[in-house]
């Protein structure tokens, strides 16, 4: 079995620059696996995410009812 490694570009509307460097590497006929690799975000990155989470969630929890609280 063959590897390929082609830096390939996903545009913002989702589509698939060079395509056709890749095309050209594939065997006509025939079926091919496909492996796609994306990096992973950083663990800044995932901090952040976690954090508006974490944010999200607690406020989503958080009725009027409960202002009560905040006097006391």
């Amino acid at each position: 079995m063959k590897a390929y490694e082609i830096p390939i570009k996903v545009t913002k509307e989702g589509k698939v620059e060079p395509l056709d460097a890749l095309l050209e590497l594939l065997p006509r006929d025939q079926v091919v696996r496909v492996i796609i690799l994306v990096p992973e975000p950083t663990d800044t990155e995932e901090q952040a995410a976690w954090s508006c989470l974490t944010a999200e969630q607690f406020f989503a929890g958080y009725s009027m009812a409960d202002s009560i609280y905040d006097r006391i």
